[in-house]
């Protein structure tokens, strides 16, 4: 693919273009590009698209310094056919510099190729090969051996945010343990929650979450420590500056992850740090380190997150751009501080399914675990449109190999969730119920039933997870149970009857 327009700015300098003809309704396209810059240290290039109809504003970005090559990788899926359309990069904030653009490529996939895809990375990814196989006490293969195979728990956490509604309420609380692995309380163990007046902490609900999920066998991530926005910050902490608020923080650090430590998987350190800044602005340029050092030195088996917004939703805020998110880690890490893990809070309003996997794929260079954290649609878009984006955001999900867990964020209130409610007040589901239901039945290994084959054994392709198995032989039998964990390599497993 090459530039088909050069324009020129009215101060000299030049901006690529491509001129794409015939592009069609309903394909998504997936595009890369290298960039490189002059007339700037560094700047936030932005790919937009622009048709005979609309404009899209941003379908990708990249964070180019200046003399180097900087990889742009995104995406784009029309919602009306075009003739005609205009590539463009150009720098995000207006200023005038020299871009340059080399090895660019445009591909197109229909939708069957887009899901084809999807499915062979969950059938590599997700699941695994399994042969059992089935002998007598002397080693002698037994053919004809009849063998029922039931998948007892998923090694892929799926779940969904709670709130303290669940408590008491056995009807919430069945219809969740019968779907979910995973849980993360919705706002009970934020700081406004747990200590909304200096030295009152409580953290009863928290505690009475957390039986819950632990009586169930259910994993919890902690959300979270530190909320940057000022307007989720307890009034009375936004009174201290100084040695007061420090001596807070450290309290706070102090108390959440003593009582907790070794009961959550993760915790959200420093909640959307690209977009807010309220500790870095009072205890200066070191705060957000200091709260990950601490909450380390708390709690050394829990994996630290960020988390933010609009990374995989969008790219046109440009606070948290992917190579911003990037960046930001990459910045504590010469602070001596190694992040553990990428938040991804995955609040759609329309998905753009190329960007969300251009996204995920430049994140996933950094070897680190990878999860959204709190998926819903907009209301605005309608209930039974939820459903249609819900299905596709969590098909990409888990469809991609670097993402290690799901949450939705439709925890259930009186009024309704968030955004987006599975359920009615009554659990009938709602559109986005039903895709949960149809998703999660896809992505387990329902009951399997055989014989052993001349070798004396049965093989399958199961999801990742904990499985039992019974076989009988005349009148033999036996049971047991077998982890099938990630790997490329076949599972073999014997029975002895």
């Amino acid at each position: 693919m090459k530039p088909a327009i050069i324009g020129k700015t009215a101060t000299g300098f030049y901006t690529p273009a491509f001129l794409l003809k015939n592009l069609t309704l309903g394909n998504l396209y997936c595009f890369s590009t290298w960039i490189k810059i002059q007339g700037a240290n560094s700047a936030l290039i932005r790919a937009s698209l622009k048709t005979e109809n609309r404009t899209y504003n941003c379908i990708g970005t990249v964070l180019a310094k200046n003399g180097c090559w900087s990889f742009l990788k995104g995406g784009f899926v029309l919602d009306s056919p075009s003739n005609l359309a205009l590539l463009l990069f150009q720098n995000s904030d207006d200023k005038d510099i020299d871009i340059t653009i080399d090895s660019s490529s445009l591909q197109p996939f229909t939708d069957q190729e887009w899901r084809f895809n999807q499915q062979f990375m969950i059938n590599t990814q997700r699941k695994r090969a399994v042969t059992i196989h089935v002998s007598d006490q002397q080693g002698n293969r037994l053919q004809g051996a009849a063998i029922t195979i039931n998948q007892v728990s998923k090694d892929f956490p799926f779940g969904s945010a709670i709130a303290h509604t669940i408590l008491g309420n056995l009807p919430y609380q069945n219809w969740f343990v019968e779907r979910f692995n995973a849980a993360v309380f919705e706002n009970e163990l934020k700081w406004y929650a747990t200590e909304p007046d200096q030295g009152k902490t409580n953290y009863t609900l928290a505690d009475q979450m957390l039986e819950f999920v632990r009586g169930h066998q259910i994993i919890a991530r902690g959300h979270n420590i530190f909320w940057e926005d000022p307007k989720y910050t307890p009034a009375w902490v936004r009174n201290l500056a100084g040695p007061d608020l420090q001596s807070a923080v450290n309290s706070r650090i102090q108390s959440l992850m003593s009582k907790y430590k070794e009961e959550f998987i993760h915790w959200d350190v420093s909640n959307e740090m690209l977009h807010f800044d309220f500790y870095k602005q009072r205890l200066g340029p070191d705060a957000t380190l200091h709260f990950y050092e601490t909450a380390h030195q708390s709690d050394p088996l829990a994996t630290l997150f960020m988390n933010e917004f609009n990374v995989v939703e969008t790219c046109s805020d440009v606070k948290s751009t992917v190579d911003t998110y990037i960046e930001r880690i990459r910045e504590l890490e010469r602070g001596g501080m190694y992040m553990d893990g990428i938040g991804l809070e995955s609040h759609f309003t329309v998905p753009n399914l190329p960007l969300m996997r251009a996204v995920i794929d430049k994140l996933a260079t950094l070897r680190l675990p990878i999860w959204l954290t709190e998926v819903d649609i907009s209301s605005s878009v309608g209930k039974e449109l939820q459903g249609v984006y819900l299905e596709q955001v969590l098909r990409e999900g888990f469809s991609h190999p670097s993402v290690n867990g799901i949450m939705l964020w439709t925890a259930l209130h009186p009024k309704g969730c968030y955004e987006m409610c599975l359920t009615d007040e009554n659990f009938k589901n709602l559109p986005a119920g039903d895709v949960v239901d149809k998703l999660l039945k896809e992505w387990e290994s329902g009951e399997m039933k055989g014989v052993t084959d001349e070798h004396g054994s049965y093989s399958f392709y199961g999801f990742l997870g904990e499985y039992k198995v019974n076989v009988g032989y005349g009148d033999r039998a036996a049971n047991s149970t077998f982890s099938l964990p990630r790997s490329d390599e076949t599972k073999h497993f014997s029975i002895h009857l």
